[in-house]
């Protein structure tokens, strides 16, 4: 059994070497004199095996503000438990000091001042300063990536996903597990993985017509660290043909599939595995509840949902780490195993602060070509925020972002009502910043973004709404598919997370007017990210540039037209 005491991390996130600063918006160059590489890095070496885990990057691959969400609700048993705890209570449960660089990386209140005194975040030269840190007290640590890697920016795009293996080639990573990287297609993620220098694994990858392993994809993959063997299994996002578009992975089958995972854990523990490693993209909810479900895992490192935990979660022996997205983060994970169990671990949260960490020149190099041929249509300023407007993303109901969208679409597709996929990715814009192509790229980025108009009942508006809502709060995880509500703009509702499916939303109205949605009537609705084959309209970066030009300087606020009932 793993005790409390071998539980217990070295340090939470930056709080534990800077103590319990009481400051809140230092000036960039007070945090730069306070907080130190050194002091990110630092690290008690313990036990003979090291994992490095990344996840969920989206493409980000030069420094950028993340502000962490404002609500994170969780259902059932998942009530009031990590990830599902935010702001000030957050903070309390890890003994996090306000304004503290834990409190600005982990945590979403006070974010613009803080914001500008600590800087940016992320940035993959200088992740792999650290990685380069951490491989150079461990040299043989493996290095996992979880997903989501070659998705969610402008050169991304372009490239077909060949901006974001080139750099990540260069950080030399052993294995990768996936999810919105089939969103290039089936063909395009066979031809780049074909020449991956590092495993791609997926156990739960099926070839849909014969229902068996898909041969494209490992299950697992050995290593021998430490001197101990050590299986890497990936377990790719499970609901690929639901969440994202089928017809352009048709050849692939997904799901949770519990029995295979234990079907593959014994197979590993057979070939002399003395550490099951899973390399995930189900989510963490999904994650707890498959700890549960399937024995001989060690250790889950767990992507998909973004969240960022500075403590491993404890499911019976399994630890489960959660390394947030967008380059943010990195997870250094310590484990003692010996005769084939481990017998304790440390972990460490690193905050990948811009300002502090030094960028790695070979790294630098690599990102600065991929983005060369793109900088100038990038770098164009389509507009600027207001001295009062955050623009972010990240919650279970619309952010500032969500919103600008749902502005666009309202006013661009001269529609009544809006919708908006409730993505977790995108970075951060501060009141005052110009706003560039690049930046509305990074919230809006797919290779499935054209902008539809049609129509809808009010009644056909309410079934999107409660099956959404359903993914969402479903008190089982294995029936959650992550993300958030979709954002809504020009109509307000109700939402009682407690309720069963199809009695959740009430109070739909109409904003412009103040009535009720009629269930009976037809409503002009412009949506984008539709997982139709053959959906027509212009691409959304367009309808939201567009937007922002007439706009020049843009103003949008918190809104209060989602009401939730049950929290």
């Amino acid at each position: 059994m793993i005790s409390r005491r071998d539980f217990l991390q070295v340090s939470m996130a930056a709080s534990a070497m800077l103590g319990a600063s009481g400051f809140g918006n230092w000036g960039r160059l007070a945090a730069q004199q306070k907080l130190t590489q050194d002091q990110l890095l630092e690290f008690d070496t313990f036990g003979n095996v090291s994992l490095i885990h990344i996840t969920d990057i989206h493409a980000q691959l030069k420094p950028i503000y993340f502000r962490e969400p404002e609500i994170n609700l969780g259902v059932g048993s998942a009530r009031g438990q990590v990830p599902h705890i935010t702001g000030a209570d957050f903070r309390k449960m890890y003994g996090i000091a306000d304004g503290s660089p834990s409190a600005y990386a982990l945590t979403y209140d006070d974010f613009t001042s803080l914001a500008r005194g600590y800087g940016r975040v992320g940035g993959l030269d200088r992740v792999s300063t650290v990685i380069n840190s951490i491989r150079a007290d461990r040299p043989d640590a493996l290095l996992l990536d979880g997903g989501d890697t070659w998705h969610g920016s402008y050169t991304c795009y372009h490239t077909e996903g060949q901006d974001m293996v080139n750099v990540m080639n260069a950080l030399k990573p052993d294995a990768m597990t996936f999810h919105w990287e089939f969103t290039l297609g089936g063909d395009r993620v066979r031809e780049i993985v074909q020449d991956l220098p590092f495993a791609a694994l997926g156990a739960n990858i099926f070839d849909a017509e014969w229902d068996e392993p898909a041969e494209d994809f490992a299950p697992y993959k050995m290593f021998e660290r430490g001197g101990v063997k050590i299986a890497v299994i990936g377990q790719a996002f499970p609901y690929m043909p639901i969440a994202n578009p089928r017809w352009m992975f048709p050849e692939y089958s997904f799901g949770i599939r519990d029995e295979r995972m234990q079907e593959v854990v014994d197979e590993v523990k057979a070939e002399g595995a003395e550490l099951v490693v899973m390399l995930s993209h189900n989510g963490f909810d999904v994650d707890k509840k498959m700890a549960s479900r399937v024995q001989g895992i060690d250790v889950i490192l767990s992507g998909h949902t973004h969240d960022a935990l500075p403590e491993p979660v404890l499911v019976g022996d399994t630890i489960i780490i959660a390394s947030g997205s967008n380059g943010k983060f990195v997870s250094r994970v310590d484990l003692d195993v010996r005769d084939g169990r481990m017998m304790g671990f440390r972990h460490k949260l690193i905050p990948i602060f811009s300002d502090v960490i030094e960028p790695d020149a070979a790294v630098t190099k690599v990102i600065d070509e991929q983005r060369a041929p793109h900088l100038d249509k990038m770098t164009e300023v389509i507009g600027r925020t207001d001295d009062s407007s955050l623009l972010y993303r990240r919650g279970n109901f619309n952010g500032t972002w969500d919103d600008l969208i749902c502005d666009a679409l309202l006013s661009e597709r001269e529609a009544d009502i809006a919708m908006s996929p409730g993505v977790r990715w995108g970075p951060s814009i501060l009141p005052g910043q110009d706003i560039t192509r690049e930046d509305i790229w990074n919230v809006t980025s797919m290779t499935y973004g054209q902008a539809y108009r049609t129509e809808m009942t009010g009644e056909f508006i309410k079934v999107i709404l409660e099956d959404v809502a359903d993914n969402l709060f479903n008190t089982d995880p294995y029936y959650q598919q992550g993300g958030d509500m979709v954002r809504i703009g020009g109509m307000g509702y109700q939402i009682d997370i407690n309720k069963p499916q199809g009695e959740r939303i009430s109070n739909l109205t109409l904003l412009k007017n103040g009535e009720s949605i009629d269930p009976a009537k037809s409503y002009v609705v412009a949506g984008w990210a539709s997982v139709n084959e053959g959906t027509e309209g212009p691409q959304i970066w367009d309808v939201v540039e567009s937007h922002i030009r007439k706009q020049g300087t843009v103003s949008v606020q918190p809104r209060d037209n989602v009401k939730v009932v049950g929290a």
